[in-house]
């Protein structure tokens, strides 16, 4: 007798609250897969990424690299606090000056435009054997120090912006060069003290700069610049140093800016919080009026925002994105990057991952993008549930990583049909899966179906056959790229009596 079948879905009663939403016709296209790229590790954290030329700067807290695969205390290479690798390959490269002091550490890296300076700003004493302050340039072609860029900074660079015409430094300093320049300041590409200043009350994390604009837009601790009230997030004419606007109600108090970048259009924002009413996630504006175009809902601490090919890139530990579009509830777990539109805030199918790491435990630092490759910096000793430290990197392809597949059971069993059933996997870059139902060998059910980490539903396949026959069932799971192993057997008798019903795995 031939067989027939009906096939259903089933959905998991706990995940009912929770429907799942693909992205719409038209949202952006991820420019990266989800699966990480060979790469080489640091034994601390990597607080800084910059890149030009192939080159792809890393500047931390370390004193060793080693290479992909080595684990700590193996293969390691000697590197102060900075290191240097080929964006292509991933090789180091032998640009390697050494950042010290009693607490050295480098927190801001950032390229001039044309891409022939490098300028590293932290909390050091020397780079090599030159006695410095804090701030240094180097030139990219040779890796040597530049003599005339040599400012003397009180405390702490966290963040540095660049035009033709300037270097922006922000951060916990009062003076620069013996001038009071209170967290912020600006120097010519060659090292002098330009007129710009602002008072600024607290530290400075973030500097993104416009030139077309005549801004520099300035995140951090502060409640104040320049006498009047400006929590956390400012934009300052990048001549003078005058507040050029303020945005009062974008962030309530307890939340601080740890991150600004921007495109053609807009202004991104990322965010952390602590204590109760805290915003911790994505801001978007509109550069032309500063009006706030989105504010995300998700908790968890944002450490940096990129924006690439129409695609917003951040790094956080977010736990609880509910209320965003393509998000996910709250479940006691972290999701470490995150990939967004720009247009609408809804998250995209796009989940690699980190653990938290060491040092604060907030996993990703920084991010950066050269030569279509994604650079990862931080404080995790995971990526993807495997050991990687403090440095990782994602390509556009290829899409390497198969879905999981899961465990096939029996639903139930009745003359002359057997229902099998099984939870949906999930994949970390594409949402809809195929699911292939093998009956002795023969294919005999084909099933798409869209899931997510924290969204899984049942399915259910109904095979009409013969009453009192025997038959074996696997399964396996496609993203139409990769296709993984099959599931375990699970052997079905098929009764002949309406009150039978027996399944067993072989």
């Amino acid at each position: 007798m031939a067989a027939t079948a009906v096939a259903t879905t089933l959905l998991c009663p706990a995940l009912l609250h929770t429907a799942f939403a693909a992205p719409a016709n038209g949202a952006p296209k991820v420019s990266f897969t989800a699966d990480p790229l060979a790469t080489w590790q640091t034994n601390g954290i990597v607080w800084a990424l910059a890149s030009t030329g192939n080159v792809v700067y890393v500047g931390g807290t370390f004193d060793s690299v080693r290479p992909p695969g080595a684990a700590p205390g193996e293969k390691e290479v000697r590197r102060r606090n900075f290191a240097a690798f080929d964006a292509t390959t991933g090789a180091l490269l032998p640009c390697a000056p050494s950042f010290t002091g009693d607490t050295a550490t480098v927190r801001a890296l950032k390229a001039s435009p044309d891409g022939r300076v490098l300028y590293a700003g932290g909390s050091f004493d020397r780079v090599g054997t030159t006695g410095v302050a804090s701030a240094v340039a180097l030139n990219t072609a040779d890796c040597s120090l530049r003599k005339d860029f040599h400012p003397t900074v009180s405390a702490t660079v966290r963040a540095i912006a660049t035009t033709d015409r300037a270097v922006y430094l922000g951060g916990d300093f009062h003076l620069v060069s013996g001038h009071t320049r209170n967290r912020i300041a600006a120097l010519s590409p060659q090292g002098a003290l330009l007129p710009f200043a602002a008072d600024i009350d607290a530290p400075v994390r973030a500097l993104s700069v416009v030139p077309a604009r005549g801004r520099i837009y300035v995140g951090g601790d502060f409640e104040r610049i320049n006498g009047r009230q400006a929590h956390s997030l400012a934009a300052l004419n990048s001549t003078t140093g005058a507040t050029a606007h303020s945005y009062p109600r974008w962030l309530p108090p307890g939340s601080v800016v740890k991150s600004i970048a921007h495109d053609a259009t807009r202004l991104y924002v990322g965010a952390e919080g602590r204590g109760p009413g805290i915003f911790d996630g994505r801001i978007a504006g509109r550069l032309s009026d500063d009006t706030m175009l989105w504010r995300d809902d998700c908790a968890g601490a944002t450490q940096v925002v990129l924006a690439y090919r129409g695609v917003l890139y951040s790094a956080s530990h977010a736990h609880d994105c509910s209320g965003t579009p393509g998000g996910f509830p709250e479940r006691n777990d972290r999701q470490h990057l995150l990939a967004q539109s720009p247009d609408n805030r809804t998250i995209l199918h796009w989940f690699p991952d980190t653990n938290e790491g060491i040092g604060e435990d907030l996993g990703p630092r920084a991010l950066t993008v050269e030569r279509g490759v994604l650079w990862v910096g931080g404080e995790f000793t995971k990526v993807n549930d495997r050991p990687q430290q403090g440095l990782t990197r994602f390509g556009a392809g290829p899409d390497t990583a198969a879905p999981q597949v899961p465990a096939l059971s029996l639903a139930t069993a009745s003359p002359g049909k057997a229902t099998v059933r099984w939870q949906t996997s999930w994949d970390r870059d594409d949402a809809s899966l195929t699911y292939r139902l093998y009956r002795d060998g023969r294919l005999v059910s084909q099933q798409h179906k869209s899931s997510t980490y924290w969204h899984r539903p049942w399915m259910s396949y109904a095979d009409v056959v013969p009453a009192g026959t025997r038959h074996t069932y696997r399964l396996d799971v496609t993203d139409g790229t990769n296709t993984s192993p099959k599931s375990a057997p699970l052997s079905v008798a098929v009764p002949t009596k309406t009150d039978a019903r027996t399944g067993s795995a072989e």
